[in-house]
Formats: structure tokens, sequence, C-alpha cells
């Protein structure tokens, strides 16, 4: 697939990481991922190399290798995004560079923490650091929109900014967290000489989200629910707010298991959920994270029984 080709929208789940008991990459268990994903109808692209992935952890190796597995497994079936997450430039830069040669059709961009350094970012500072992987690859970007309260947040007239000067952005992944705000990221790319798509990863708020006009949805939940994010977005996307309302009755549950306090064991609790739905067999996770405890694994598989997800079932027509 050429770079013109990859329209970021749509549904694309960002995808876990498994790992074996000595926490080294579980290559078989991650094609098995991989492949389940790229198996969901009507799913648009793959992430790898994401907060999901536990991307924190992997060396910078590791992240080539999983793209090149990623690639080897969805070849031709789905286009594959890969992260960029590093604080440094240049290694950021080196990281885009590698993902382009192992085979990514797309970027998604974490901002550098760097630029929280004393609570407030410095624009020129964004704008040097995205300009300079933008010069680094012809590969399209997705740039990953923080909550303004984590320091890591663009403010709206950077974003814009930002968009307008680099025309390799195509989309962000909007997590501002703002209802308010993310509907003024959509109408205000949406609305650019040359328009910026908006991906929401607001999984707490999915439906809310995608009806303010959002063009897709980029989110780790997508690793467990592909295919209920799929019938939602479709079902939206056709004005359909009934069958969307049921479709969100169902996806509920799974947002009580996977994004209760404290939030950092997210994608943790999503391994266990593959695990209980028979698509992974272990769900290691690497320090400082750390195994979830018995009751809370429980909880998790009685939420996914509520909203009717168990290891053979198939989402179809909003049944």
């Amino acid at each position: 697939m050429s770079n013109e080709q990859f329209d970021p929208k749509g549904v694309i789940p960002a995808c876990l990481m498994p790992f074996d008991a000595r926490l080294k990459i579980d290559e078989t268990a991650y094609r098995r991922h991989l492949s389940d994903l790229a198996g969901v109808a009507d799913v648009t692209a793959i992430t790898t190399n994401g907060h999901a992935a536990e991307v924190h952890s992997l060396t910078f190796d590791e992240q080539r290798r999983s793209i090149e597995i990623a690639r080897d497994e969805v070849a031709g079936r789905v286009p594959l995004v890969a992260g960029v997450h590093a604080g440094d430039t240049s290694e950021a830069c080196r990281i885009a560079t590698m993902a382009a040669t192992a085979g990514a059709d797309g970027l998604l961009v974490f901002p550098s923490d760097v630029l929280t350094l004393g609570g407030q970012q410095r624009p020129e500072c964004a704008l040097a650091h995205i300009g300079a992987i933008a010069k680094s690859t012809d590969l399209p970007l997705i740039l990953f929109q923080y909550p303004m309260s984590s320091g890591l947040g663009y403010p709206l007239d950077t974003l814009l900014q930002l968009c307008t000067e680099f025309p390799s952005i195509r989309a962000i992944k909007d997590w501002c967290n703002d209802p308010h705000l993310h509907e003024r990221h959509i109408r205000e790319l949406h609305g650019l000489e040359r328009p910026v798509k908006v991906l929401t990863t607001h999984s707490m708020w999915l439906l809310s989200s995608l009806v303010l006009g959002c063009d897709g949805l980029l989110s780790g939940a997508g690793s467990v629910i592909a295919d209920l994010q799929v019938a939602l977005y479709q079902a939206v996307q056709m004005n359909d707010l009934e069958t969307a309302r049921s479709i969100n009755d169902r996806i509920y549950p799974t947002v009580r298991a996977f994004y209760c306090d404290p939030l950092l064991d997210m994608h943790n609790r999503m391994k266990e959920a593959l695990v209980l739905l028979d698509r992974l067999d272990a769900a290691h996770v690497r320090p400082p994270l750390v195994k979830l405890e018995r009751p809370e694994i429980e909880r998790i598989g009685s939420l996914l029984s509520e909203a009717r997800i168990t290891p053979s079932t198939v989402y179809e027509n909003g049944s």
C-alpha cells in the first residue's frame, strides 16, 4: 500500500503486546492476536507500538521486530500504523525512519514528555519536534492529542499550526478528555483548507464522541471489542441512533471493566480479558506494571458476561 492510499479513518484497534513468562515478546501469541484483529470485518487498520503494546518497555530492536511481525501477519489485509514514542527528537526521528523501512503505512506520533518540564509547553518546541519527524519520513502522521491537564496536550492554536505547516499530518488521535474542546477539534480541523481527520480515543464515552462527527476511532479497547466498535461506528455513520444505543449498552460493561481506577491498568485488564476469552494464553506484563489480583480478574470476567462477550461470541447485526 502506498502512503497516498492510507487514509486514517474508521475503526483502528491498537493491539496489545503478549509476553512469555520470561517477559520476552511471545511471537506466536502476537501473530495470533494480530490475525484475530485483522480478521474483524471492516477494521480499517491496526496500530502497534502504542500504549496498549506497552511501548514504554520496548527496546528499539523490539519495536522494529514488532512492526516486522505485524507487517508479515497483516500484509494485504489492513494497513499498519506504528507508534513513535520518544522524548528525544533525534530518537523519535530514528524510530520513524525505522518504522517506514520495517513496513508501516502510517505513524502515530506521541508528544515528547520533555515538553512538560516546568508544567508549561512551548509551542515552538512542539513545532520543532513534530517538524523534524515529518521531515524524517514520507509516511502519513497521526498526532496523539493528550488532555491539556497532562501538560502534553497541544493548545488549539498550536495544534492548528502543526496541521497547517506539516501536510503529512492526516489525523489526530484525540484524547483531550474535554467534550467541548473535542468538538472544537473536530470543527476546526475539518474546517482547515486541507482538512485533518479526528480519530477519537474517548473509549469511556465513545458513543457521545462519535456523534460529534469523528472520522473514526483508534483505541486499545479495540484489542478486545473491535467488532462492537465497528458496529457502533457504522450505526452512527448511518444515523441509526436506536441501533447505536443498543450496541453502546453492550460496550458499557467493558468500559467499567477496563477504565476503572487506577487507569494505569487499563491495558493490563485488556490482556486479562483476552485470556478469559481464550484469545491469549497468558497475561504477562512488564514492570513497573504488575499482574492483577484474582478478585479484579473475576470482576472483568463478570463484566464481559454482562456485555454478552464469551469465547465463542461473534457480534452480528446489533444482536
